[in-house]
């Protein structure tokens, strides 16, 4: 079976900073005060491979995006940033944060019914045990948000949707409630602020860790490109994929024939050429500066 490896960090960090653990998208590092430096690369994955070619600038957008999301929700819920104060080498694209233990349960938000999603949906009509209505297409809107979790994967290996009460039996019925309710109030918060500048968010994910004191707070990213599905508002028509702001169109182009990739063969994606790079990369900078406001630079 083909390897799906992480490749190493390709900046060095100073004395005293430990390397811990790389993952698809991130870096993580002790740092010498026992913090944790989180460093977002310009890798890219897609159906659980991580892509041989790299989007220029990545890491900076996903940093600046969690950055902006974690101040928009913070009267909700706090989170994991002690300082954007980070070396040289890795500067806007890192964030130091307190150590948590990490809740095993990805906390999956949806107001649209898309993706996995959609192929549980078209099987039985429901959706992480959420009955839906009938008729639904690619695309609806559904009638509230669901909070459909999944279980965490390791590289290479899928994440698996699971029904609330499976999520139960991981956490604690009180805790999956706790993380229901939280996830479906941070997701409609963030649905609100995104639908006021023109886009869409499909769904999102988030994840959740208990610090010191045992209180749950926001860790890892948060509402970016990688980890929701942005749609402009504009161009929303139930019925078929929508257009997006996020690294669907990476997926769309991987599973084209332009690609020449075997899927089913279970071999590596090619490389992206250079345009599909560059449309990428301005996917991920036209929804940061749409939501935030703000030029990236």
């Amino acid at each position: 079976m083909p390897t799906n490896t992480v490749p190493p960090p390709d900046y060095d960090l100073p004395d005293g900073f430990t390397h811990v653990y790389s993952g698809k998208v991130r870096d993580l590092w002790r740092t010498p005060d026992g913090l944790l430096l989180f460093v977002a690369t310009d890798r890219i994955s897609a159906y659980d491979w991580i892509l041989p070619t790299p989007i220029p600038d990545k890491g900076r957008i996903l940093t600046a995006a969690s950055l902006w999301w974690f101040s928009q929700l913070a009267d909700l819920c706090g989170n994991h940033v002690v300082s954007t104060e980070v070396p040289d080498a890795v500067t806007g694209r890192a964030m130091v944060c307190r150590p948590l233990d990490m809740v095993p349960v990805e906390c999956v938000a949806r107001g649209y019914l898309t993706g996995s999603g959609l192929t549980e949906y078209r099987a039985n009509g429901l959706v992480c045990g959420n009955p839906l209505p009938a008729g639904l297409v690619d695309g609806s809107e559904l009638p509230e948000s669901i909070f459909t979790p999944a279980t965490k994967a390791a590289i290479g290996d899928h994440d698996e949707n699971i029904t609330f009460e499976q999520a139960a039996g991981i956490v604690g019925a009180d805790q999956a409630a706790h993380l229901r309710d939280l996830t479906l109030r941070l997701y409609d918060r963030a649905r609100e602020i995104a639908r006021s500048h023109g886009i869409i968010l499909a769904d999102t994910k988030f994840e959740f860790g208990f610090d010191e004191a045992g209180t749950l707070i926001l860790a890892d990213e948060v509402l970016t490109p990688d980890s929701s599905r942005y749609w402009p508002a504009d161009a929303w028509a139930p019925g078929r994929p929508q257009p997006s702001f996020d690294k669907q169109y990476v997926r769309d182009w991987l599973t084209s024939p332009a690609s020449g990739w075997d899927r089913a063969a279970d071999v590596p994606p090619p490389p992206l050429p250079d345009d599909v790079v560059a449309a990428t990369r301005a996917k991920y900078v036209e929804v940061y500066e749409r939501l935030t406001g703000q030029p990236f630079e």
